[in-house]
């Protein structure tokens, strides 16, 4: 630093040295450019010059002249070949050296992380691919780096707030505000569990969402499992005065899921029901089979969805209005339920409910 402020350059030697004055990336970016193009026309300009002497040499072999004097038809005739190979070579050069030389730059101001980088589709057609495809490559970068900035100020958000109830609970009880009891502890404990339960759904849904998440597939009695997460959640239904049942016909075949997971998404969609269902409604379960498919339809008579909103519910940290959760939960199940090889989706009526349903691969 002391180098930069005395405006001195700075010693070879100097662990952080660097070139001085400091070179502006584009400039960079542009002599990278032209360097590529002279490298090109070099190449190029030395193909010429073998091809002109070979062609020499083959046109004085078959004339069979050897001599100084029985060259000058010949070398007229190279000399009037090489000037049409210059046009050409400069021509190909502008069509396709330009356009080349456009990706180089643009690939290097991406690999300096500036994905904002694009070409203009210019060139033979070939080239115009070539240049549609590394745009569409720089907007999908570029897509994926903002989507992971908003991941890492989503899990940051979600984060602080149970974190900070736990430090101000702790601190009080160490200061004397609060009693060190049951009481105040059972806080402490719940949002350690819900920072647990964060901590957990964000393990499972970067798995799922790279593709690692392993599944222990079975012959599986989804009926059999819709009663067991109804029954979990009975005692909260009745609190709640929410009417929750399943509607499974008997005699369906086995799905081939992984159990555990499948029950995950099964209990995500019974909560959400029952938190956006008001006292005197009902949420019901509906399983049923489509072709090789299993199909399961969890539907309220909440409050629904907006048109507006509903494209965005299986968004990670999408949370409604209303909604007091991680906003995981559907983004859990969406990739859970591609990892089984199915689909899901919602439909929604405001102040009518609302319908998400999954299907499954039956087992063979």
């Amino acid at each position: 630093m002391m180098w930069h402020r005395r405006g001195r350059r700075p010693p070879p030697w100097w662990p952080d040295a660097e070139p001085w004055p400091p070179i502006d990336p584009r400039m960079r970016w542009s002599r990278g450019r032209a360097r590529f193009v002279r490298r090109l026309a070099m190449l190029a300009a030395t193909v010429l010059v073998l091809s002109a002497l070979g062609l020499n040499t083959l046109v004085s072999t078959l004339l069979g002249r050897h001599g100084p004097a029985g060259l000058g038809v010949p070398f007229a005739s190279i000399a009037l070949l090489g000037s049409c190979l210059i046009v050409v070579l400069a021509i190909v050069m502008r069509r396709v050296g330009g356009p080349l030389a456009d990706v180089v730059e643009a690939a290097n101001r991406i690999a300096g992380g500036d994905y904002a980088a694009r070409i203009v589709e210019h060139g033979p057609p070939s080239l115009r691919t070539v240049g549609r495809a590394f745009n569409g490559m720089a907007a999908r970068l570029e897509s994926q780096e903002r989507l992971r900035r908003q991941l890492m100020a989503d899990v940051a958000h979600e984060l602080r707030t149970p974190l900070s109830v736990v430090q101000g609970r702790i601190e009080g009880i160490i200061d004397g505000v609060y009693p060190l009891d049951s009481a105040q502890l059972g806080q402490v404990l719940v949002e350690a569990r819900m920072l647990a339960r964060l901590v957990e759904d964000l393990r499972t849904l970067a798995h799922a969402e790279s593709g690692t998440l392993t599944l222990r597939k079975e012959a599986t009695d989804v009926a059999i499992l819709l009663h067991e997460a109804v029954d979990a959640f009975s005692v909260e239904a009745q609190a709640a005065q929410v009417s929750l049942r399943v509607d499974a016909p008997g005699e369906l075949p086995p799905a081939s899921v992984d159990p555990l997971r499948l029950r995950e998404v099964v209990t995500n969609l019974i909560a959400n029901a029952l938190q956006h269902t008001p006292a005197g409604g009902s949420v019901s379960i509906e399983l049923r089979t489509s072709g090789n498919r299993m199909v399961v339809a969890v539907a309220d008579t909440g409050s629904g969805i907006s048109a507006g909103d509903l494209p965005k519910i299986f968004d990670r940290f999408y949370k409604g209005a209303s909604s007091r959760g991680s906003g995981l939960g559907l983004a859990i199940a969406r990739n859970l339920i591609a990892a089984h090889g199915g689909d899901i989706q919602a439909g929604s009526q405001p102040g009518r409910g609302t319908t998400i349903t999954f299907s499954v691969p039956t087992a063979d």
